[in-house]
Protein backbone atom coordinates (compact mmCIF):
# COMPACT_ATOMS: atom_id res chain seq x y z
CA UNK A 1 0.00 0.00 0.00
CA UNK A 2 1.33 3.10 -0.96
CA UNK A 3 1.94 5.76 2.43
CA UNK A 4 3.83 8.32 1.12
CA UNK A 5 4.00 10.05 -2.64
CA UNK A 6 5.94 12.65 -3.89
CA UNK A 7 6.23 15.84 -5.75
CA UNK A 8 9.56 17.58 -6.71
CA UNK A 9 9.29 21.32 -8.82
CA UNK A 10 10.16 24.14 -9.35
CA UNK A 11 8.61 27.62 -8.89
CA UNK A 12 10.00 30.77 -10.41
CA UNK A 13 10.28 34.13 -8.18
CA UNK A 14 6.31 35.47 -8.10
CA UNK A 15 4.90 32.16 -8.52
CA UNK A 16 1.51 31.79 -6.61
CA UNK A 17 0.02 28.51 -5.74
CA UNK A 18 -3.76 29.51 -5.35
CA UNK A 19 -5.40 28.06 -1.74
CA UNK A 20 -6.12 24.30 -1.99
CA UNK A 21 -5.81 21.55 0.44
CA UNK A 22 -5.00 17.50 0.07
CA UNK A 23 -6.39 14.76 1.73
CA UNK A 24 -3.36 13.44 2.67
CA UNK A 25 -0.63 15.23 5.20
CA UNK A 26 1.90 17.81 3.52
CA UNK A 27 5.53 17.96 3.92
CA UNK A 28 6.79 20.86 2.45
CA UNK A 29 10.54 21.57 2.20
CA UNK A 30 12.23 24.19 -0.47
CA UNK A 31 15.23 22.64 -1.36
CA UNK A 32 17.01 26.20 -2.64
CA UNK A 33 15.26 28.56 -2.72
CA UNK A 34 12.88 30.37 0.23
CA UNK A 35 8.78 30.31 -0.19
CA UNK A 36 6.27 32.45 1.63
CA UNK A 37 3.17 30.04 3.11
CA UNK A 38 -0.42 30.78 3.97
CA UNK A 39 -2.03 28.55 6.30
CA UNK A 40 -3.93 28.27 9.51
CA UNK A 41 -4.34 32.27 9.34
CA UNK A 42 -0.63 32.51 9.45
CA UNK A 43 2.41 33.86 7.05
CA UNK A 44 5.00 31.07 7.29
CA UNK A 45 8.49 32.04 5.78
CA UNK A 46 10.33 28.92 4.98
CA UNK A 47 13.85 29.15 4.19
CA UNK A 48 16.37 26.49 2.79
CA UNK A 49 16.74 23.99 6.11
CA UNK A 50 13.38 24.45 6.73
CA UNK A 51 10.11 22.43 6.09
CA UNK A 52 6.58 23.29 7.17
CA UNK A 53 4.26 20.63 8.02
CA UNK A 54 0.38 20.80 6.72
CA UNK A 55 -1.79 18.36 7.92
CA UNK A 56 -4.78 16.55 5.72
CA UNK A 57 -7.42 19.16 4.39
CA UNK A 58 -4.94 22.21 5.76
CA UNK A 59 -6.21 25.13 3.27
CA UNK A 60 -2.59 26.60 2.08
CA UNK A 61 -1.34 28.63 -0.42
CA UNK A 62 2.43 28.99 -1.67
CA UNK A 63 4.41 32.31 -2.79
CA UNK A 64 8.14 31.59 -4.43
CA UNK A 65 10.69 34.48 -3.03
CA UNK A 66 12.72 34.81 -6.20
CA UNK A 67 12.10 31.30 -7.20
CA UNK A 68 12.46 27.99 -5.16
CA UNK A 69 12.57 24.32 -5.81
CA UNK A 70 10.21 22.24 -4.18
CA UNK A 71 10.56 18.85 -2.78
CA UNK A 72 7.18 17.68 -1.08
CA UNK A 73 6.26 14.44 0.58
CA UNK A 74 2.67 13.32 1.11
CA UNK A 75 1.57 10.80 3.48
CA UNK A 76 -1.60 8.93 3.84
CA UNK A 77 -3.79 9.76 6.62
CA UNK A 78 -2.91 6.54 8.47
CA UNK A 79 0.92 7.82 8.46
CA UNK A 80 -0.06 11.41 8.82
CA UNK A 81 -2.10 10.86 12.22
CA UNK A 82 1.21 10.11 14.02
CA UNK A 83 2.18 14.06 13.53
CA UNK A 84 0.99 17.23 14.49
CA UNK A 85 -2.53 18.54 13.14
CA UNK A 86 -1.55 21.78 13.12
CA UNK A 87 0.80 23.66 10.79
CA UNK A 88 4.65 23.62 11.88
CA UNK A 89 7.79 24.87 10.41
CA UNK A 90 10.67 22.00 11.20
CA UNK A 91 14.09 22.23 11.14
CA UNK A 92 15.77 19.77 8.42
CA UNK A 93 18.96 18.29 9.65
CA UNK A 94 21.46 16.81 7.09
CA UNK A 95 19.90 13.38 7.56
CA UNK A 96 16.61 14.76 7.19
CA UNK A 97 17.22 16.50 4.15
CA UNK A 98 19.36 13.38 2.33
CA UNK A 99 16.01 11.27 3.34
CA UNK A 100 13.65 13.04 1.62
CA UNK A 101 15.72 13.97 -1.53
CA UNK A 102 15.98 9.92 -1.63
CA UNK A 103 12.13 9.49 -1.34
CA UNK A 104 11.96 12.29 -3.62
CA UNK A 105 14.11 10.03 -6.59
CA UNK A 106 11.88 6.49 -5.29
CA UNK A 107 8.99 8.69 -5.95
CA UNK A 108 6.66 6.75 -3.17
CA UNK A 109 7.14 4.59 -0.48
CA UNK A 110 5.06 1.31 -0.68
CA UNK A 111 4.72 -0.76 2.66
CA UNK A 112 4.84 -4.45 0.67
CA UNK A 113 8.74 -3.35 0.06
CA UNK A 114 10.38 -4.23 3.54
CA UNK A 115 13.34 -1.27 2.88
CA UNK A 116 10.48 0.98 2.47
CA UNK A 117 9.07 0.33 5.32
CA UNK A 118 12.51 0.88 6.83
CA UNK A 119 12.65 4.25 5.25
CA UNK A 120 8.96 5.07 6.32
CA UNK A 121 9.73 4.45 10.49
CA UNK A 122 13.26 6.12 10.11
CA UNK A 123 11.40 9.33 8.43
CA UNK A 124 8.33 8.92 11.31
CA UNK A 125 10.81 9.08 13.90
CA UNK A 126 12.65 12.09 12.55
CA UNK A 127 9.66 14.37 11.93
CA UNK A 128 8.42 13.59 15.14
CA UNK A 129 11.85 14.78 16.98
CA UNK A 130 13.12 17.75 14.48
CA UNK A 131 13.01 20.94 16.49
CA UNK A 132 9.61 23.38 16.02
CA UNK A 133 10.53 26.14 15.02
CA UNK A 134 8.85 29.95 15.59
CA UNK A 135 8.73 30.77 11.82
CA UNK A 136 5.55 31.88 11.25
CA UNK A 137 3.24 35.33 11.45
CA UNK A 138 -0.69 35.96 12.66
CA UNK A 139 -2.37 37.30 10.20
CA UNK A 140 -5.18 39.38 10.06
CA UNK A 141 -8.98 38.88 9.06
CA UNK A 142 -10.35 42.42 8.43
CA UNK A 143 -10.34 42.97 4.83
CA UNK A 144 -8.90 46.29 5.74
CA UNK A 145 -5.96 44.79 7.57
CA UNK A 146 -5.46 41.98 5.50
CA UNK A 147 -4.97 44.64 2.52
CA UNK A 148 -2.22 45.88 4.45
CA UNK A 149 -0.96 42.93 5.80
CA UNK A 150 -0.96 41.64 1.38
CA UNK A 151 1.20 44.36 0.65
CA UNK A 152 3.60 44.75 3.12
CA UNK A 153 3.99 40.72 2.63
CA UNK A 154 4.81 41.04 -0.77
CA UNK A 155 7.37 43.97 -0.19
CA UNK A 156 8.73 44.27 3.65
CA UNK A 157 10.83 47.24 3.12
CA UNK A 158 7.95 48.97 1.74
CA UNK A 159 8.75 52.65 3.36
CA UNK A 160 4.76 53.78 3.68
CA UNK A 161 3.73 54.72 7.16
CA UNK A 162 0.80 53.67 8.91
CA UNK A 163 -0.91 56.64 7.86
CA UNK A 164 -1.14 56.50 4.25
CA UNK A 165 -1.17 52.49 4.49
CA UNK A 166 -4.44 52.86 6.50
CA UNK A 167 -5.74 55.44 3.87
CA UNK A 168 -4.75 53.14 0.97
CA UNK A 169 -7.10 50.65 2.59
CA UNK A 170 -10.01 52.49 3.24
CA UNK A 171 -9.36 52.50 7.38
CA UNK A 172 -7.93 55.02 9.76
CA UNK A 173 -4.81 55.01 11.42
CA UNK A 174 -6.64 54.24 14.92
CA UNK A 175 -8.82 51.57 13.67
CA UNK A 176 -5.59 49.79 11.58
CA UNK A 177 -3.83 49.67 14.84
CA UNK A 178 -6.92 48.26 16.82
CA UNK A 179 -7.53 45.82 14.16
CA UNK A 180 -3.60 44.37 13.83
CA UNK A 181 -3.67 44.22 17.93
CA UNK A 182 -6.95 42.60 18.18
CA UNK A 183 -6.67 39.97 15.75
CA UNK A 184 -3.04 39.02 15.71
CA UNK A 185 -1.99 39.99 19.19
CA UNK A 186 0.59 42.51 18.28
CA UNK A 187 0.68 46.00 17.87
CA UNK A 188 1.17 47.35 14.23
CA UNK A 189 4.40 48.55 14.47
CA UNK A 190 5.46 44.86 16.36
CA UNK A 191 3.97 43.19 13.39
CA UNK A 192 5.48 44.81 10.65
CA UNK A 193 9.14 44.45 13.06
CA UNK A 194 8.49 41.32 12.87
CA UNK A 195 7.73 40.66 9.40
CA UNK A 196 10.71 42.21 8.75
CA UNK A 197 12.80 40.43 10.78
CA UNK A 198 11.76 36.82 9.39
CA UNK A 199 12.51 37.90 6.10
CA UNK A 200 15.93 38.93 6.80
CA UNK A 201 16.25 35.72 8.42
CA UNK A 202 15.39 33.54 5.48
CA UNK A 203 17.27 35.92 2.56
CA UNK A 204 20.52 35.07 5.71
CA UNK A 205 19.93 31.19 5.03
CA UNK A 206 20.61 31.74 1.18
CA UNK A 207 23.71 33.38 1.76
CA UNK A 208 22.71 37.11 1.49
CA UNK A 209 25.10 38.91 3.73
CA UNK A 210 24.35 40.91 6.71
CA UNK A 211 23.87 44.28 5.02
CA UNK A 212 21.94 42.67 2.02
CA UNK A 213 19.46 40.93 4.56
CA UNK A 214 19.05 44.37 6.29
CA UNK A 215 18.21 46.36 3.15
CA UNK A 216 15.73 43.99 1.59
CA UNK A 217 13.61 44.03 4.89
CA UNK A 218 13.95 47.53 5.16
CA UNK A 219 16.48 48.76 7.45
CA UNK A 220 18.31 52.01 5.96
CA UNK A 221 21.04 51.15 8.71
CA UNK A 222 23.01 47.79 9.67
CA UNK A 223 23.27 48.58 13.04
CA UNK A 224 20.04 49.16 13.59
CA UNK A 225 19.34 45.63 11.61
CA UNK A 226 21.80 43.78 13.80
CA UNK A 227 19.77 45.55 17.21
CA UNK A 228 16.43 44.38 16.23
CA UNK A 229 17.36 41.32 15.05
CA UNK A 230 19.43 40.30 18.19
CA UNK A 231 16.94 41.71 20.03
CA UNK A 232 14.08 39.73 18.55
CA UNK A 233 15.72 36.28 17.76
CA UNK A 234 18.50 36.19 20.22
CA UNK A 235 21.61 36.27 18.10
CA UNK A 236 23.33 38.38 15.86
CA UNK A 237 22.76 37.74 12.01
CA UNK A 238 26.48 36.93 10.96
CA UNK A 239 25.95 34.02 13.71
CA UNK A 240 22.92 32.99 12.42
CA UNK A 241 23.34 33.20 8.92
CA UNK A 242 26.99 31.18 9.67
CA UNK A 243 24.77 28.52 11.63
CA UNK A 244 22.36 28.38 9.61
CA UNK A 245 24.57 27.76 6.10
CA UNK A 246 26.46 25.21 7.74
CA UNK A 247 23.44 22.83 8.58
CA UNK A 248 21.98 22.90 4.91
Amino acid sequence: MLVVRTLATTYYNGYHIEPHSHPWGQLIYASEGVMRVGADDRLWLVPPARALWAPAAERHEIWAQNGFSMRTLYLAPRLAAFLPQRCQAMDVSPLLRELVLHIVSLGALDTSQADHRRLIGVLVDLLLTTEVLPLSLPMPRDQRARAVADRLRANPSDPAEIGALARAAGASSRTLQRLFASETGLRFAEWRRRLRLLHAAALLCTGASVTEAGLDAGYQSTSAFIAAFHRQLGDTPLRYRNGRSQSV
